[in-house]
């Protein structure tokens, strides 16, 4: 008996062993690996187009939108994210703690890590200017490569991906 168990009640002990934790080893298989859509790639022209109106570490929405369109990027179509209000404060390089680039805890740079991954692999990148100074962001403080735009380009950005016949991913997270 461990020096934390011997601080713990008969019930909690009782309840604590009828299961064991955990009842499978690492590496157990719980979940089936079939696809049930095929893996379609982008033919000539195809489009990806993401709104991102989520703030970073707030939810798990924006790192996935990311993650869709750096895996869009990869199947070929031509690929766009335009964080606007809260959502381009994802864009910021000075992320970190103590330091910019220090991550104050596991995973704090993921969004930061991702966006650079999109761009280098020739994904675009915007960032709503007015979004960024709601929050007292500065445009300097960018990500190198992040586009940053007007907040009247919200709408037009959407009618020119639109037009162009892109799949348009809209997340909100408020």
């Amino acid at each position: 008996m461990t020096s934390t168990a011997a601080a713990l009640t008969e019930a909690e002990l009782t309840s604590l062993n009828e299961i064991p934790h955990p009842s499978l080893p690492d590496g157990s298989t719980i979940y089936g690996g079939s696809k049930v859509f095929p893996d379609l790639q982008a033919e000539k022209g195809d489009t990806w187009f993401t709104l991102v109106h989520g703030l970073a570490h707030e939810s798990s929405v924006s790192f996935v939108a990311i993650l869709q369109a750096t895996r869009a990027q990869r199947k070929g179509f031509e690929t766009a994210i335009y964080f606007y209000g809260m959502g381009a404060l994802n864009c910021l390089a000075t992320r970190g703690f103590p330091t910019t680039g220090n991550s104050a805890f596991p995973g704090e740079h993921n969004i930061n890590n991702q966006i650079k991954t999109l761009i280098a692999e020739g994904g675009k990148v915007y960032a709503c200017r007015f979004g960024l100074s709601l929050h007292g962001a500065r445009e300097e403080d960018l990500i190198e490569g992040v586009i940053p735009t007007h907040p009247l380009d919200v709408q037009d950005a959407v009618i020119h991906y639109a037009r162009k016949g892109a799949i348009i991913n809209s997340t909100w997270m408020f």
